[in-house]
């Protein structure tokens, strides 16, 4: 079933995902938000995917927020059931079990900071500005805003972004810890696309322990985690992967990793 409000492209090993409203700011509306859970659930069930490029189309906006017009209209159990459908596709995302990178190409405001904020890496743009507006509409962060900052860049920040309302730059989110890393803004494709390709070659099998192990990881206490963590560690050494790889470290060659 084709899209309405995103544009799909395959490089290989690589999907690109485009939120593609770029007359609306790419905002975040019900449509946009099922396409998206429907997006990634066929490329976490896709065995030739191995990483995903979330970003926005046009020049101007990553996401800029959610779409304003439809939520001025929700009553209090739609607004209820609207967060849980962002909440949930966003988890999705998450746990994928593939690294999705965003690539922030510009606004990443309220619905679009928590789209990237559940992304595994945040590459972005030098003149993009990141934030949580909400406030200012009488509004809360409604799809994971104020639980994934919290992770992500402490309390101090997450107050100061949610309370205050006021976007800011890439690089002071970079300081936040918000953001990986920033890039001018004509780097910023080839960078990502640099890191996608170094993602795409690793083991699939090791990315997603990794991945679980620092998911789930900082939900349990330390010496849960710890256990969790030697768990995976034993369970890659099964993996055809870990063998070839350490095989081609020994003979100081190039490994080919398969996923097996």
């Amino acid at each position: 079933m084709p899209f309405a409000n995103l544009l799909i492209e395959n490089h290989g090993p690589i999907r690109k995902i485009f939120v593609n409203r770029p007359d609306k700011l790419n905002a975040l509306n019900a449509a946009t938000l099922d396409e998206l859970d429907r997006a990634f659930q066929d490329a976490g069930a896709d065995p030739t995917v191995r990483v995903v490029i979330l970003t926005g189309s046009g020049p101007k906006a990553f996401v800029a927020g959610a779409d304003i017009a439809q939520m001025n209209a929700l009553t209090p159990v739609q607004g209820r059931d609207f967060s849980k459908r962002g909440t949930a596709m966003m988890r999705r995302v998450e746990l994928l079990g593939k690294p999705v990178i965003a690539m922030i190409n510009g606004f990443a405001l309220g619905g679009g900071l928590e789209l990237a904020m559940c992304c595994h890496l945040r590459i972005a743009a030098d003149t993009a500005k990141i934030g949580q507006p909400e406030i200012n509409l009488g509004l809360v962060p409604g799809f994971g805003g104020t639980q994934r900052l919290l992770r992500l860049a402490g309390r101090a920040a997450t107050l100061e972004l949610c309370l205050l309302g006021a976007p800011i730059s890439a690089q002071r989110g970079y300081e936040l810890g918000i953001v990986h890393r920033v890039v001018p803004a004509d780097a910023l494709e080839s960078t990502v696309e640099q890191i996608a390709d170094q993602l795409a070659k690793a083991a699939p099998l090791a990315v997603r322990s990794i991945l679980d192990c620092v998911l789930h990881g900082e939900e349990m206490p330390m010496s849960e985690a710890l256990s969790y963590e030697s768990t995976q560690f034993g369970l890659i050494f099964s993996t055809n992967d870990m063998r070839e790889g350490t095989t081609a470290f020994l003979g100081k060659r190039a490994a080919e990793f398969k996923g097996e």
